[in-house]
Order: C-alpha cells, then sequence, then structure tokens
C-alpha cells in the first residue's frame, strides 16, 4: 500500500511498501485546437492537410496511415504553424506523429503564446520574448510513429516549426495538455450586464488556473508564491470555490521559509498582507485549528511590525512597494505602507482577541490608534488613495472625489484596483466601481484575454491588434509593445491571479454578501445593483450554498429570494 497523507491507495506489488511525499491535487484533459492561426506555407507544397490537426485525437499513434498533417523542409523553406487552442490553460503539448520513410527522430522547434506575437517572437532583449521561470521556446526531438509531451508554461498559441532540413514531419495530432485542480465553481454570478457576467467568472478563471501545486501569481510568470498577489486571490477563492488546500499550503510555505525579522518575498508589504490574509480567510472559513497553528509566528510579526514604527508614522524597511505602476512615487509608496500597517495592526488585534492575546491585542490597537493621529500625502496616487480610505484616516468620500474617481480608469492598475474599487464602495460611489469593471477589465475582454493581466492601460488599446491575430502593419502590438517593469512587453504575463479583484467585489458588493461572524455563520446580504435590473448568484460557506436572487422594480426598490443552509443566518 502506498501512504499518501493519511489515506492508502493500492499501488503494483513491484512497489511495495512505498512512503510518497505528495499526490498531485491536478488532472489533466487534452484540447484540440479550434484553428490555425497562421501557416508559413499555403500553397500546399510545404504544408499539406494542416485542417486535420483540427480534428478529435485519442493520443494514440496508430498503423493506419491517415488523416495527419505533413510538413516538408528543403534546404531554403523550413515550415511552421501556429495553432490555437481557444482560452489560456496552464499545462504543455502532446504531439503524436506517424511513419515518414525516414525512420529517425525529427528535430522540431515549439514556442507556446499568451498571444499570437508572442508565438511569432525570438529570445531576445528587444521584443522582451524569454524562458524565464518557464521555457516556451523549445528545440527538441520528436520520435516517428510516436508521442511527446513536451512544455509546461502558460499559453494559449502554439507554433511548431519543423527544423530539420530536407525531412519530413508527420504530425497526427497536436493536442494541448491541460493541467488544472478539478474543483467546483461553487460561488457564481448573473446579471443583466453579459460584460460583468463575463468578467466575473474571467477572474474566477484565471485564480483557478493559478491553482497548481501552490498558489502562483502567474502561470507563465513568474510562477512563485508572492503574498501580496494571495489577497485578491484568495478572496476570490473565498467567493468562488470556498475552501480549498492550495491556500493554506502556499500561506503556509511563506511563514516557513521567511524566518523573523525577515519580511515574506523581501517585502514589508506582503508581511502584513499575510496577516490580513489570515484575518480574511478567518472571516471566511472559521477555522480555528489553522488559526491557531499560526499564533507564535503571527505574534512576533506583529512585534517587528509595531517596532517598525516612529512618531506615529510607519518607519519599514526591506523593500517598500505596493504595486508597480505606484513604484516611482515614493510619498505615495508611505501613504500606502502607513495605512497598510493601520490596517494590519487592526486586523492582528481581532486575531490576539480571538486567540487569547489581550496583551497584544492592547499593543496593536493602541500603536495603530497613535498612526491614526498621522494621515499623509497620498501626492495623486489611486493607490495611497484606496489604502487611506480603507485605513479609515481619509474620508472615502474625499478620497474617491480628489483622487479615485478622476479621469475614470485612467492610473487604474489590475493588481490595486481591488482596493480601489473597495474604497468607491466605502464612499457609496457602487456605479462609479461597476463603470471601472466594466471599463477596465472590460478592456482586456476587447483584447481578446480569457485571463486577466499582470497590468493594463486603456491607452494601450486605441491603436493595437488583439493577442488572438498576427498584429497587421500600422497597428500597436498590445502584447508586444507595452508594460514596463518588470513586465516589459512579451514577458508581460497575460494571466494573473492579483488581477481578479472584480470578481470578489461583485460578489461581495453587487450579489451584497458580507461575512460578519467567522465561517459565515451571519451573513449580511445587502445588494447595490447600480444601472442593472437583476442579478442572481450562489455563494459558498463552510456549512453549504447560499442561493440569492435581487430584482429591481421600476421604482428602484429591490425584491429579493434568498435561500440559506441550516447554520447561515442572514441579516438585511
Amino acid at each position: 500500500m502506498i501512504h499518501l497523507h493519511g489515506f492508502t491507495q493500492s499501488l503494483p506489488p513491484i512497489f511495495g511498501n512505498t512512503t510518497v511525499a505528495e499526490k498531485d491535487q491536478r488532472v489533466r484533459h487534452y484540447l484540440t485546437p479550434t484553428r490555425i492561426v497562421w501557416q508559413s506555407d499555403k500553397t500546399g507544397q510545404s504544408i499539406i492537410d494542416a485542417e486535420n490537426l483540427l480534428r478529435p485525437g485519442s493520443g494514440q499513434a496508430d498503423l493506419v496511415h491517415k488523416n495527419f498533417c505533413i510538413l516538408k523542409s528543403t534546404e531554403d523553406q523550413h515550415p511552421g504553424l501556429v495553432l490555437d487552442f481557444g482560452k489560456e490553460i496552464q499545462g504543455g503539448i502532446q504531439l503524436v506523429t506517424d511513419q515518414p520513410s525516414d525512420h529517425r527522430p525529427i528535430k522540431i522547434r515549439i514556442r507556446f503564446g499568451e498571444s499570437v506575437s508572442e508565438t511569432m517572437s525570438e529570445i531576445d532583449t528587444l521584443s522582451g520574448a524569454t524562458n524565464d521561470h518557464a521555457m516556451r521556446d523549445i528545440i527538441t526531438e520528436v520520435p516517428w510513429l510516436g508521442v511527446a509531451q513536451i512544455g509546461n508554461t502558460g499559453f494559449r498559441f502554439v507554433r511548431i516549426d519543423l527544423v530539420d532540413t530536407n525531412r519530413e514531419l508527420q504530425l497526427k495530432e497536436a493536442r494541448a495538455i491541460f493541467e488544472y485542480r478539478d474543483i467546483p465553481y461553487l460561488g457564481s454570478f448573473k446579471s443583466s450586464d453579459d460584460r460583468l457576467n463575463q468578467i466575473f467568472n474571467t477572474g474566477a478563471y484565471t485564480v483557478h488556473l493559478n491553482m497548481q501545486q501552490f498558489l502562483w501569481d502567474g502561470i507563465k510568470r513568474d510562477r512563485l508564491v508572492w503574498v501580496g498577489d494571495m489577497h485578491p486571490e484568495i478572496m476570490t477563492i473565498n467567493a468562488v470555490f470556498g475552501k480549498n488546500e492550495v491556500v493554506a499550503k502556499s500561506l503556509d510555505q511563506a511563514r516557513d521559509i521567511t524566518p523573523l525579522p525577515g519580511w515574506m518575498n523581501g517585502i514589508s508589504a506582503y508581511s502584513m498582507w499575510w496577516v490580513l490574509i489570515h484575518r480574511d480567510l478567518y472571516k471566511f472559513q472559521g477555522d480555528l485549528p489553522y488559526l491557531r497553528k499560526q499564533q507564535k509566528y503571527l505574534v512576533e510579526l506583529l512585534d517587528l511590525l509595531i517596532s517598525k514604527t516612529k512618531d506615529n508614522k510607519e518607519a519599514l524597511d526591506g523593500t517598500r512597494f505596493l504595486d508597480w505602476p505606484s513604484s516611482e512615487n515614493p510619498k505615495a509608496i508611505h501613504a500606502g505602507l502607513h495605512a497598510m500597517m493601520i490596517m494590519t495592526l487592526d486586523a492582528g488585534a481581532e486575531l490576539c482577541l480571538i486567540l487569547d492575546e489581550p496583551a497584544q491585542a492592547k499593543k496593536c490597537k493602541e500603536t495603530s490608534t497613535n498612526l491614526k493621529l498621522y494621515v499623509p500625502d497620498a501626492n495623486g496616487s489611486k493607490q495611497a488613495a484606496a489604502l487611506l480610505a480603507l485605513a479609515g484616516i481619509v474620508p472615502a468620500e474625499k478620497a474617491n472625489s480628489d483622487i479615485l474617481a478622476v479621469d475614470g480608469c485612467a492610473r487604474m492598475s489590475t493588481f490595486y484596483g481591488y482596493y480601489m474599487l473597495q474604497a468607491k464602495a466605502r464612499a457609496g460611489d457602487y456605479q462609479g466601481a461597476i463603470d471601472c469593471i466594466r471599463n477596465y477589465w472590460g478592456g482586456m475582454l476587447d483584447m481578446g484575454a480569457t485571463t486577466f493581466w499582470e497590468d493594463f492601460d486603456l491607452d494601450w488599446t486605441k491603436n493595437a491588434a488583439p493577442i488572438t491575430e498576427i498584429v497587421p502593419e500600422g497597428k500597436d502590438d498590445i502584447h508586444g509593445d507595452f508594460g514596463a517593469y518588470c513586465y516589459k512587453n512579451l514577458r508581460h504575463s497575460l494571466c494573473h491571479g492579483w488581477a481578479s479583484g472584480p470578481t470578489a467585489w461583485l460578489s461581495e458588493h453587487v450579489l451584497g454578501v458580507t461575512v460578519l461572524e467567522p465561517g459565515c455563520k451571519t451573513i449580511k446580504i445587502q445588494p447595490h445593483l447600480g444601472d442593472l435590473s437583476w442579478v442572481e448568484g450562489t455563494f459558498p460557506t463552510p456549512l453549504g450554498i447560499v442561493k440569492i436572487r435581487h430584482d429591481k422594480s421600476a421604482d428602484g426598490r429591490v425584491k429579493s429570494v434568498i435561500d440559506a443552509p441550516k447554520g447561515v443566518k442572514v441579516v438585511r
């Protein structure tokens, strides 16, 4: 028998008594390409019957020798084509070959891309295409009359080129290998606006793809446990998937590799996000035994944070970072970190009371109260303004009117956009938040996105071709021509979990679900429909699914029908 985390599973006798450290919680599915985007030759001389690759396959080579695509190379011609699998996925590609007359392995080049332009790129310093964190540009050999599995990255498109000269590649199948956690979507959102519905689902899918062995920031890049990125991701998981083991596994990994006084990921704000995540996670899941496992580290981390204050101001060391678009505004970073310190110590006080640490709770509350005596300048930053409002040291209405609502979605960011939306809700500007979701996150959908991006600016779209096509002459490449900081050009991740904020926000503020008692034992349902005529959906709790429907009548009054499981108290 094989022992896997407390349960057993039969293996062939040859294995004997084998202890395995971990079972992969993911499954794999095989996807047939939906279309051929591009071929290097359409004359039928070097690429023959490419449409056969669009046939559903079995993953098995055979001796029938029918229905395959042929790529023929010469001294001067090395054919290639680009396949579209219809949506962003995490995984690789499976190639099934037939039996050419030359029975030798054949060399090919595979280029994975989150956009078509990425598949057409070279690894260079000009376009930003890289093999960082995951190999996406690979030269390898495939067998004749066999099967090869290649790649482990995030992609939607794949380019296949025949590298060898004077060879024939008989390609029977080219199927994507889709690796993901096979978990149900328990939380849902549907309204009178299909665009909002699509945005909710896209945010959920973006996070789902990043729920791999650990909770990653992106499936192409960086594929790491970045604790700050995890906060909007976990809020989306709470709203859509409910409790999942990847969350605790990732939070604990960050804790265990970061002995104090170190900062998680080297960033002081990310250690603060770890505290805020635990407060929110306990609120949604009510798992006190798990929270108690954090007690020693939590108390010591709160002491460290308190020591990083001076004259009622934050004085944090380490990397001083909020998000990339605010990284060149030190006044805004100071304002944001000061606000985060208040938010974190308030959350820490809540947790310490739950954990029977009243002295530490008092210390956190006293320090937070002193910090609230000082109000730093947001210096025009929407990121900082949002945090100041959420910390309660700037009236949310003022933060919204003076900074957040200025120029609509200009100077938004995909990560801190979630906190901008939260601050707008606190200011009562629900319609403004809904409009930003439609325009900003919807702008990525207009460019062909099936997942949300590491960063985005609506100005990029003015003369841009979508990610689904070869970029025509005279048009901008939405993927290859933009981006900054660590995500320049094609290095830019087009599936980044921190961009999923609208999913959690729509669940909380439009569907209207706020958790009042840990474990969702008491929830408040107060919808804000804005210009929507109706909304319905579901919300997962540890006690079961809450079903909700809101309809707005002509006079603006909202009628609600709510079906909650036993043990969940609903207040209005």
